[in-house]
């Protein structure tokens, strides 16, 4: 397929790719790419050239559905070194995104002009990866070795005026006047009689590191808490360190053996396999694009406590008009101090100006009145989490909102039918999760209902986006994805503890494991007060409660605090569970290594997991992942519970139930017997 065009105007060859939807660096651009600089190159007529992209972006990155096929001529350092030795100059013109392979062909160029609203950068790191074609070598030549380390380990992309101020770029064109500034740039570049800079050597902005390894070992030691879990943050600092000490030629070897490295690694794999899984939440069969999605112009939250407020700041932080409806004066006062002051704190810290607070407050209509809900485009319901409130909010939102309207509840375990059912209208209810807190949580499961129509399921999608959520789509069923499937890790963690291990020892096995916190950690920050307040039976949590321990907030819980919160093992707690353990009879056993620990809580939560795919409550086994990595903290580098069970090995989950005296789910037996996988 032919995407490359080329138009000589005076002086300066003009090459075009067009390669939608966003012209990544697959083999017909390269083809493409190469063609039109053997043409520019071949033209005596040509003094310099521009490189630019058609439609909304310059090349987006590498196109990673080649990755473990055979490779397809030209590579892309082939076409990386022909820009990078042309004898004459050659411009790069950026619009929308020039990211990974993008800006890396950039930096090949002699020089770089964008519109303002273009981005650039490496973001390799988020597939656990580093930038392969000499991004490593090359940016700290231009930003410095300490920017370059931020750059490419944070992997978030620069807009264009930092990029100028970074010397990333080195000319701002007109918005929507890229092509002719380009020309024009490259003009006068002739004109001045300007030479042939190339990236690779430059010296400058490496000298001031060379010689000096600690300057790695700090910039590690600093951000061991981030980079915990990760290959690929390491390997970078390894390769910039390689651009600083070694010539140029051989730090693109080392960036190769350290790229190589990650590419062949589980934890790569396993961020490659969650990069697309993200972006498949959003197909759902047999709503497509003949399904339209309906205008959602003003939104109603019932509710202004934690979650309703926190609902109501992803519709304002995206200009949506929301209309905020309290039972009394004082908690509706109460719910808007909370986002005025989230807002505030913002601003604060440079993310929001003092107008963008305002602007947004303004978006917001307080009312004590349901009645107040007549205009809405969609109604989400974020009270307390009891069947009978919920079901009598829904009649009433039933009467007073408009026929078409979008009745939503966020209940997080509740069945969604019978809300649905005290309405006259179950097509148009459907369940919008947000995970606490909702205004920062990117999870959003959006539960379909055995009647709720296509058109409002394709709505949930699409707006989901618009407010920077992940939608996963869950049938009807107790807690639905995230909260079914991970409430199987606290149940084997409240009896595990009982024989022997303790709650440190098991919260250690888990944060090792890569989540932020253990099961126990998780308790005594939300409040074992909250987690056992709808329970009659005696368990752990209520016998601590008892003792006036509700976890962080108030005389610890299974941990004692100081005035830190910093934790440390309680002996009132060990008791505590010691004569619970006696009340339920357990004996003690163990003791267990970490890894044992790990198998006894997580295998579970595979097995619930294929479950959840049985019934038919999740789509597909990419979908569990995605919710458990954004809902739970689940490690990305693990990719999640269903692709990392097919890691070990499905017989060995099987095996390890069994041994729990835990009855497989059927699917688990079937594809383990088979040699089958969930996701791969």
């Amino acid at each position: 397929m032919n995407v490359a065009s080329v138009e000589v105007i005076d002086t300066v060859g003009v090459i075009t790719i067009d390669s939608p939807p966003v012209n990544a660096l697959g083999v017909a651009v390269r083809q493409g790419i190469e063609s039109g600089m053997m043409s520019c190159l071949a033209d005596d007529r040509v003094q310099a050239i521009v490189l630019i992209c058609a439609g909304r972006t310059f090349f987006a990155g590498a196109d990673i559905s080649e990755f473990g096929k055979p490779l397809q001529h030209p590579d892309f350092n082939t076409v990386l070194g022909m820009i990078d030795n042309s004898r004459k100059l050659v411009v790069a013109a950026i619009h929308g995104t020039a990211l990974g392979g993008g800006l890396e062909t950039a930096l090949v160029c002699h020089y770089r002009i964008a519109v303002p609203s273009a981005q650039v950068g490496l973001p390799e790191v988020n597939l656990g990866l580093l930038p392969g074609a000499g991004g490593t070598q090359r940016l700290p030549r231009i930003v410095g070795v300490e920017a370059a380390l931020d750059i490419i380990t944070g992997g978030k992309p620069i807009r264009a005026e930092r990029a100028l101020q970074l010397g990333m770029i080195d000319a701002l064109a007109g918005e929507g006047k890229l092509r002719e500034d380009a020309v024009a740039f490259a003009r006068q570049l002739i004109a001045q009689g300007r030479p042939l800079p190339r990236v690779r050597d430059r010296d400058d902005k490496l000298l001031p590191a060379r010689g000096k390894p600690e300057i790695y070992e700090t910039y590690l030691d600093t951000h061991a808490q981030a980079f915990r879990g990760f290959k690929a943050p390491y390997n970078i600092v390894k390769a910039i360190e390689a651009a600083v000490e070694l010539p140029f030629d051989e730090g693109l070897k080392r960036e190769t053996e350290l790229f190589d490295e990650l590419h062949d690694s589980a934890e790569s794999a396993a961020q490659r396999y969650y990069f697309f899984a993200e972006r498949e939440t959003a197909r759902i069969p047999g709503i497509g694009k003949d399904v339209p999605a309906l205008p959602v112009r003003l939104v109603g939250v019932i509710g202004a406590g934690t979650m309703g407020g926190g609902i109501a700041m992803n519709f304002l932080n995206a200009g949506i008009p929301i209309t905020l409806v309290e039972a009394d004066q004082g908690r509706l006062d109460r719910g808007l101090d909370v986002i005025r002051a989230n807002y505030e704190n913002s601003a604060k810290k440079g993310r929001l100006t003092a107008a963008q607070v305002e602007e947004r407050m303004g978006l917001i209509r307080p009312s004590l009145s349901l009645e107040d809900l007549a205009d809405v485009d969609l109604a989400i319901e974020a009270v307390f989490e009891e069947i009978a409130v919920k079901k009598d909010i829904f009649a009433k939102l039933d009467r007073v909102t408009r026929p078409g309207a979008i009745l939503a509840s966020n209940t997080s375990f509740l069945d969604l039918d019978e809300i649905a059912a005290a309405t006259s209208r179950p097509e148009d209810v459907v369940g919008l999760h947000f995970f606490s807190p909702a205004n920062a949580m990117r999870l959003l499961e959006v539960v379909r209902g055995k009647n709720t129509r296509k058109e409002i399921i394709a709505t949930a999608m699409a707006l989901a986006r618009k407010i920077g959520k992940v939608p996963v789509l869950s049938g009807v069923g107790y807690g639905f994805i995230a909260n079914r499937v991970m409430a199987a890790r606290m149940d084997e963690a409240n009896a595990l503890v009982l024989e022997g291990p303790s709650p440190a020892e098991i919260d250690k096995a888990l944060y090792e494991y890569g989540f932020a916190m253990g099961p126990f950690q998780m308790l005594d920050l939300v409040g074992l007060d909250v987690i056992g307040r709808d329970k009659d039976e005696r368990s752990l949590a209520s016998d601590l409660v008892r003792l006036g321990r509700l976890g962080q907030k108030q005389n610890g819980g299974f941990y004692d605090y100081d005035a830190k919160r910093k934790p440390t093992p309680s002996a009132v707690a060990a008791q505590v569970i010691a004569d619970f353990s006696a009340f339920k009879g357990v004996k003690a056993s163990g003791p267990f290594a970490d890894e044992a620990i790990v198998a006894r809580l997580l295998y579970p939560v595979v097995n619930e997991g294929a479950k959840v795919l049985e019934e038919g409550i999740a789509l597909r086994a990419s979908d569990i992942d995605v919710a458990c990595i954004l809902g739970y903290g689940w490690p990305v580098y693990t990719g999640g519970p269903m692709f990392w069970a097919d890691t070990i090995g499905l017989q060995t989950i099987v095996a390890g139930l069994e041994a729990q005296n835990i009855r497989p789910a059927r699917l688990l037996v079937e594809k383990a017997a088979s040699g089958g996988s969930f996701t791969r």
